[in-house]
């Protein structure tokens, strides 16, 4: 099974650049899609041999997550069923039959640590969410988590460390989420690779220089990842300041 995350900063804008192209000839089994910014009804795409859902923000041209899935899963939620998060549009949860699968989009701290308060507390319930449903059957987590995990997981960690996305209260989240039962994919099966990143700055040429953060991942329930194959990072993929993340896996 093969499935693809991807913020594309903005579907209908990401969609001028290629995205279907890539979603094509991918043709993942499953394709999360974090950062949509829009409505379902502000546009309509085909994706034949795929069922689509979305859990948009309340405020239009803001965050949003969608999944795209060849297989109809048993149950879909939306949310985390708590009414102080679920305005945004930052989760969908698609039940299998052998897993669940989480697709997150978490908030950002913003500049000057303006959200970082909201991001603990969000940080604990999402772990909690996702251990509640480990207790029922494995789960696969993807999405833009807005963190990176370990100082070789960004370019320049040093003059980071007090910045959105790299504090040390972020990291121990991760660790903390980690250690409740789930695995970093693609850390796992490359634990020594340095300069492979998720996203760059749309400043400074960041991209071109690759000086780049690694914050969108796959994650998996412990007991799946002997059945992961193969993770890839995307980086050659443009049209969004990240790029694609893959996992594929034997269930």
């Amino acid at each position: 099974m093969k499935l693809i995350s991807w913020n594309v900063n903005g579907l209908r804008a990401c969609a001028d650049k290629g995205f279907f192209d890539f979603f094509h000839a991918e043709n993942a089994d499953i394709f999360c899609i974090g950062e949509t910014k829009m409505q379902p009804d502000q546009a309509q795409f085909d994706t034949p041999g795929y069922h689509q859902y979305w859990n948009s923000a309340e405020k239009k041209g803001y965050s949003g997550v969608a999944v795209f899935t060849k297989a109809e899963p048993l149950n879909v939620s939306y949310g985390l069923g708590m009414d102080e998060h679920d305005h945004e549009g930052r989760v969908l949860t698609l039940e299998f039959e052998q897993f669940y699968l989480v697709n997150v989009y978490t908030p950002n701290s913003q500049n000057e640590l303006a959200r970082l308060d909201y991001r603990m507390k969000w940080e604990e319930d999402f772990r909690a969410y996702v251990c509640a449903l480990d207790a029922k059957k494995p789960v696969i987590i993807c999405g833009d988590m807005n963190v990176a995990h370990q100082e070789i997981d960004l370019k320049n960690p040093k003059t980071n460390r007090k910045n959105a996305g790299f504090t040390d209260e972020e990291r121990q989240k991760f660790t903390e989420l980690l250690q409740s039962g789930f695995t970093d994919t693609f850390r796992a099966k490359n634990p020594d690779t340095t300069g492979v990143y998720s996203w760059w700055s749309y400043r400074f040429k960041a991209r071109e220089k690759n000086a780049g953060w690694r914050i969108d991942y796959f994650l998996v329930s412990n007991r799946l990842m002997e059945q992961v194959t193969d993770t890839k990072i995307y980086t050659q993929i443009m049209g969004s300041d990240h790029c694609p993340v893959g996992l594929e896996i034997n269930l």
